[in-house]
């Protein structure tokens, strides 16, 4: 459980600070729509016999969320008669569709859609591991030096069209980094842990605190306790590491919203 726990602990602190900018941005499911698109890459790359975690696995992976990443910056308008989410949606179920016809020529199609919904974080290595992190941080430092753009397009989007900024060309960068952290997590995690992982700890920091120091710090504690906690009760009771990490995840949700709840009553 070494490496899993490692997981757990090196590499949530980049999703949690970029849920918050999703949450902020109101585009709650372009990453679980990303996380499908990079899967369904990886499905092309499996139909070729290649590997899930070889490296035109992840070339292809990559290229489809850079594809969406494009997709999302262009669509995403000051105003716009189809609102971005339907645009997301309609991603989501296109590549998880042609994902489904991909793997069905696949002799072990029903074990690799199910990998890449629930994955299974208890088999990974220290390489991926390592790699991922590696990843990880090359993210977050393009993310610290341009901060200041990246936070005034989520945070204050108005400000930003009359700073002048191109806001879809800031927009794309995000997207397109973005990318590059979902196609590489979701090899380890599937799409619902990503999910989980980025949204989750994002909403439970902003109900439970108001600046954004405190609320990355609030979601790398709740990222922590679900992660590690999910992975003991799947060891514990024998279940599926994904899917229990991801349902510890909603129920710390349920019981920080009741917490919120009584607080302010």
């Amino acid at each position: 459980m070494f490496w899993p726990i490692m997981a757990c602990v090196l590499l949530p602190w980049l999703l949690v600070y970029l849920g918050l900018h999703v949450v902020q941005r109101g585009i709650i499911f372009i990453d679980i729509a990303m996380a499908q698109m990079a899967s369904l890459g990886i499905c092309v790359a499996v139909l070729l016999q290649f590997e899930p975690d070889s490296l035109t696995a992840y070339v292809l992976g990559l290229a489809v969320t850079l594809l969406g990443a494009a997709i999302f910056s262009a669509t995403s308008k000051r105003s716009n008669e189809v609102p971005q989410e339907a645009i997301i949606g309609i991603a989501y179920v296109v590549s998880a569709a042609a994902a489904v016809l991909l793997l069905s020529r696949s002799p072990h199609g029903n074990e690799e859609i199910r990998n890449m919904l629930v994955g299974d974080i208890t088999v990974v290595s220290a390489a991926e591991v390592w790699r991922c992190f590696a990843v990880f941080a090359a993210i977050g430092i393009f993310h610290f030096a341009l901060r200041k753009q990246f936070l005034l397009v989520s945070f204050e989007r108005e400000q930003a069209y009359q700073k002048q900024l191109r806001v879809r060309w800031w927009d794309f960068l995000f997207y397109a980094s973005f990318g590059v952290v979902v196609t590489v997590f979701v090899r380890i995690a599937g799409v619902l842990l990503v999910f989980s992982y980025l949204i989750v700890p994002a909403v439970s920091a902003v109900t439970l605190a108001r600046s954004i120091p405190s609320r990355l710090i609030t979601g790398w504690i709740v990222s922590l306790i679900c992660g590690i906690g999910g992975l003991f009760l799947s060891y514990w009771w024998d279940l599926p590491s994904g899917a229990t990490i991801v349902c510890t995840f909603g129920a710390l949700l349920i019981l920080s919203s009741i917490y919120t709840l009584l607080r302010r009553a």
